[in-house]
């Protein structure tokens, strides 16, 4: 039991219903679905009858501290309030930030409600996409002020945006080792390949040599995307050897078969 000297202050109703959500949903992470009413009145700082005056049932509660961690508000207000004056590489860090904490919620939520609660989820997919769509327009609407830097349109931009969030982000694919989001907004402005005039990172040699695997055969000319002007962070144009990225691009067309091919 918790005596009165421990008990939060009297709330009006709303933010006690808000409190025990966000207490429940803290424990629910913690623990799964399987936490008591007893556990939630300690986290939450109240009387254990002071839940059922708000909820009818303690599955009723466990379901609206689920219901919360994905609701997109907090996440909405947070990418709107981003300074829209700002560069867009820091833009798009500060967003990649909040992007990650709300996906990170969601990835140990589904681990700890467990494969019965993930099925149930995945009989609306449609809500999922709904609120991917709604993420996509925000993040859209904060590169909108610097389309000129990209060869993306802003909505496919976000797009990208989100797919690299996810997945340089999700625990079990970044294997303890997550990107941070600075590289996961480099990786998506500037690739991985090394550009000229680029300082690369120290290593034991930074400038690349002829590839001593045999089995590669030496490039068959100057990489035409290496032409470049004297001042390449003040060219802006796109590489003529890189493709726009327009959405669902398809992949370029295979070469004819020669003349005396066999197949079909």
């Amino acid at each position: 039991m918790i005596s009165t000297s421990q008990r939060a202050a009297p709330l009006p109703p709303d933010e006690r219903r808000a409190a025990l959500i966000a207490s429940t949903l803290s424990l629910v992470l913690a623990h799964g679905p399987d936490v008591s009413t007893r556990q939630i009145a300690q986290a939450a700082g109240v009387a254990e009858g002071t839940i059922f005056r708000v909820f009818a049932t303690k599955e009723e509660l466990v379901d609206a501290a689920v219901a919360s961690a994905f609701d997109l508000s907090p996440l909405l207000r947070d990418l709107a309030a981003i300074d829209r004056t700002a560069p867009l590489q820091v833009r798009l860090v500060a967003a990649v930030e909040i992007l990650r904490d709300h996906t990170t919620r969601i990835f140990r939520l589904v681990d700890a409600l467990g494969p019965p609660w993930l099925a149930e989820a995945r009989r609306n997919p449609r809500a999922r996409t709904d609120q991917g769509n709604v993420i996509r327009q925000a993040l859209a609407d904060l590169i909108e002020p610097g389309p000129g830097l990209l060869r993306c349109e802003p909505l496919e931009a976000a797009r990208r945006l989100q797919l690299m969030t996810t997945a340089g982000s999700h625990p079990r694919l970044v294997e303890g080792n997550p990107l941070s989001s600075p590289e996961i907004v480099s990786m998506l402005l500037d690739g991985i390949r090394l550009r000229p005039g680029h300082d690369p990172s120290p290593g034991p040699d930074p400038s690349p040599g002829p590839d001593p695997s045999p089995e590669h055969e030496p490039s068959p000319g100057p990489d035409p995307s290496f032409e470049h002007d004297p001042n390449p962070e003040n060219d802006l144009s796109p590489d003529p050897t890189e493709s726009t990225c327009a959405p669902n691009t398809a992949l370029p067309p295979s070469p004819p078969n020669p003349p005396n091919t066999t197949s079909p």
